[in-house]
C-alpha cells in the first residue's frame, strides 16, 4: 500500500513538473527592447550626498537596448524604486542597437556620445539593503522589474548586482 501512494504522489509530482516546465522561462519577462543590465547600487565607501564632495556619482544604473534592430529614446521613461523615487527622463536620448546608457546620480552633463545620464539629484535613490527597480515605458508599462537583496543578490558584496548579460 505504501509503494502505491508514494507511487502515485510520484506521479502527481512529476505531472506538476512537466506543467511548470512547460511554461516558457521568458514568460515573466516583459515584452521591451530596453532592460535594466545591472546595478551599482551600493556606492563605493561611506556614503555621502553632499552635492560637491559626496559619491552618489558612484551610484548607478545600466540601462541596455537589447534589440538588434531598433533605435529606443529613452525620453519620457520612468526609473522609480520601491518607495516612489523616481527620475524621468525629460530629453532625447537615444540608444542604439546593442548600446546602453549608465544613469547616475549627482550632476553632470547627459552624453549620448559617452553613455551617460545624470539624474541631477544628490539623494542616493537604491536602498543599500534591499531594493526594487522599476523600469517604466512612457506608455506607463513596465519594460523591466528587479528586486535585490544585499546579502541574497550580491554574492561577492561589491554593491553591484548584474541583471542581463
Amino acid at each position: 500500500m505504501r509503494i502505491r501512494t508514494a507511487a502515485v504522489a510520484t506521479t502527481a509530482v512529476a505531472g506538476a513538473l512537466a506543467a511548470l516546465t512547460a511554461v516558457p522561462a521568458h514568460a515573466a519577462e516583459y515584452d521591451s527592447a530596453l532592460k535594466v543590465r545591472g546595478v551599482q547600487y551600493d556606492a563605493p565607501g561611506p556614503d555621502s550626498n553632499k552635492c560637491s564632495t559626496g559619491n552618489t556619482r558612484d551610484e548607478y544604473l545600466t540601462i541596455k537596448n537589447y534589440s538588434s534592430t531598433r533605435t529606443v529614446n529613452l525620453k519620457g521613461y520612468v526609473v522609480k524604486d520601491a518607495a516612489g523615487n523616481r527620475f524621468v527622463f525629460r530629453s532625447n536620448h537615444h540608444l542604439e542597437p546593442r548600446d546602453h546608457v549608465k544613469l547616475r546620480g549627482g550632476h553632470g552633463t547627459d552624453s549620448d556620445k559617452n553613455n551617460v545620464a545624470y539624474r541631477n539629484n544628490c539623494n542616493f535613490i537604491w536602498n543599500n539593503d534591499k531594493d526594487t527597480i522599476y523600469l517604466v515605458k512612457p506608455t506607463g508599462n513596465r519594460a523591466d522589474v528587479h528586486a535585490y537583496t544585499k546579502r541574497g543578490s550580491d554574492r561577492d558584496g561589491n554593491g553591484y548586482i548584474p541583471f542581463h548579460k
